[in-house]
């Protein structure tokens, strides 16, 4: 019941600084952003650093990796179980290019900025033009060495449990022909998803061996699928 009582305070004290701060950081960038494209990312990254030092600090979360993480412009695909994943991207590349939602980056304010740092958001009702968009995008990244990102499941999942990757990915790595690196991610144990409570504990990463490019489509998938749920039970996995 402590343990608990604590917890909640601690997420209390979190959601306080962890919005206001966002707050201000948005506006900052929304200054940067129209004079230099290079200080708004360099805001942004600063952002995600003050979210990991916020989590450690005042949640008591620590972040471990298993295994080295390729700075290349690659396809990363990510676990995703927490909206924590979702920002530490930013601790983990320099200037990270995240495949989201359309709708992601229509939120007011800090969609705008979203965009502006490189998120490419995805319409799927859009046909041949969101492709178009897509692979223009993609290709402006990685000429530009940065990474590209995709959390393949669409949304975030419980701890334990492994969807099937949605059929995104698939169509992602034949159309960018790019190597993919999976990572595994355990967030959901410390902050669940729909939960406001979150606890104290590690948060690791497990770099998975590189998918080179040019695979079937299934068994590209069917190695991505097993590498990011490396870190759930083993009795939960297929």
């Amino acid at each position: 019941m402590a343990g608990t009582l604590i917890a909640f305070v601690r997420s209390v004290l979190f959601a306080l600084l962890f919005y206001t701060t966002t707050t201000f950081f948005v506006l900052l960038c929304a200054l940067c952003a129209p004079f230099s494209a290079r200080a708004m990312r360099r805001c942004v990254r600063l952002w995600g650093q003050t979210h990991r030092v916020l989590c450690r600090v005042v949640l008591g979360q620590k972040v471990r990796i298993i295994g080295t993480l390729p700075q290349e412009p690659l396809l990363f695909v990510f676990k995703h179980e927490s909206m924590f994943e979702t920002i530490d991207l930013l601790c983990m590349f320099a200037e990270p290019v995240v495949i989201a939602k359309q709708e992601l980056t229509d939120i007011p304010g800090w969609g705008w900025v979203a965009k502006r740092h490189g998120v490419i958001g995805l319409n799927r009702e859009a046909g041949a033009k969101a492709v178009r968009h897509l692979r223009a995008e993609a290709a402006k990244a990685t000429s530009a060495g940065r990474p590209i990102c995709l959390f393949p499941e669409g949304t975030r999942v419980p701890h334990g449990e492994h969807p099937p990757i949605r059929a995104g990915f698939a169509a992602l790595y034949q159309l960018l022909n790019l190597a993919v690196v999976p990572v595994a991610v355990d967030s959901g144990r410390v902050a669940p998803r729909g939960q406001f409570i979150r606890r104290p504990g590690v948060i690791t990463y497990k770099v998975g061996e590189i998918i080179p490019a040019g695979l079937p489509r299934g068994e590209a998938e069917a190695l991505a699928h097993a590498a990011i749920n490396a870190l759930n039970p083993p009795d939960r996995l297929t």
